[in-house]
């Protein structure tokens, strides 16, 4: 949850974003199979209230229904990702002692991240300014995190007397380890983007002015190869932190077994032994 308490005016003169902001809540573009959803309250740092919650989760939902997806974008407008929770909605229901506004890890966070992580094709954090509770969880939860040198990170629930949420505590430790994480959800330190690459929090840093090209390469690159493959990657990767060594390759088995009738495995192997670059479809 958590949001960054200032909300001052921001003008929209940060580098490039992946798309302009409107009076949208959530913007959605389709590019060469790359579907790119932008938070866009910049003003608010994209903090997030129930309708953009509840849009984004739509929009992932969709993404993943939808054949013509092979890669999913998640980035924000303006100079922030996303900020988290937006508090001024969220203090509304506190100061009536509605205990309401919690149900919203249940109703929201949860699934949102459950969302991203079974989403089957690739999804890239384009993290193009600070992140903060929620909104830095969403990133962790994304498999490839491409952070602008301006991008920071925070987990500040300790900071306004909550816990982690938006699945936090299982993707945190699990890129930085459990003693690294402990350190950042007990003191909240702000982490920049050199040592959120140093931690293993992102993958690759870019400048501000190369970001959005560099994240539209990347994207275009992923929604270009082997969907299914991709899905059953991200499976199996995602299993195997949690099963037996018998159990994991076992999936690998099944996975291999399955991606072993794709129209992309015959693609890939046609294109070796030919020595030419396979086109990939998506089957």
């Amino acid at each position: 949850m958590t949001a960054e308490k200032s909300t001052e005016a921001q003008t929209n003169d940060s580098p490039d974003t992946i798309s302009p902001p409107t009076d949208d809540v959530l913007l959605v573009t389709d590019v060469d199979g790359v579907r790119t959803l932008t938070l866009n309250r910049p003003r608010a740092y994209n903090s997030l209230t129930v309708e953009l919650k509840e849009r984004l989760l739509a929009a992932l939902r969709q993404a993943a229904e939808d054949d013509a997806v092979r890669a999913v974008v998640l980035t924000g407008s303006g100079k922030a990702f996303c900020a988290g929770q937006d508090l001024k909605e969220h203090v509304e229901g506190l100061r009536t002692g509605d205990l309401a506004p919690l149900s919203t890890v249940a109703r929201h966070y949860n699934p949102i991240v459950t969302a991203i992580v079974d989403l089957p094709k690739p999804v890239i954090a384009a993290v193009n300014g600070s992140a903060a509770g929620a909104g830095a969880a969403f990133a962790y939860a994304c498999d490839l995190r491409i952070a602008a040198t301006s991008a920071s990170f925070s987990m500040a629930f300790a900071g306004v007397g909550l816990g982690p949420d938006s699945g936090a505590s299982w993707t945190l430790q699990r890129l930085v380890g459990y003693g690294k994480a402990m350190e950042l959800m007990l003191l909240g330190n702000k982490v920049d983007s050199g040592e959120a690459l140093r931690l293993g929090l992102v993958n690759e840093v870019v400048p501000d002015d190369e970001f959005p090209e560099r994240v539209r390469t990347v994207a275009a690159s992923l929604a270009a190869g082997p969907t299914r493959a991709y899905a059953k990657i991200k499976q199996t990767v995602t299993r195997a932190a949690e099963s037996t060594l018998a159990e994991a390759l076992a999936a690998e088995n099944a996975a291999q077994t399955e991606l072993g009738g794709t129209a992309d495995h015959r693609e890939a192997v046609e294109a070796f032994v030919e020595k030419r670059r396979p086109n990939f479809t998506g089957k």
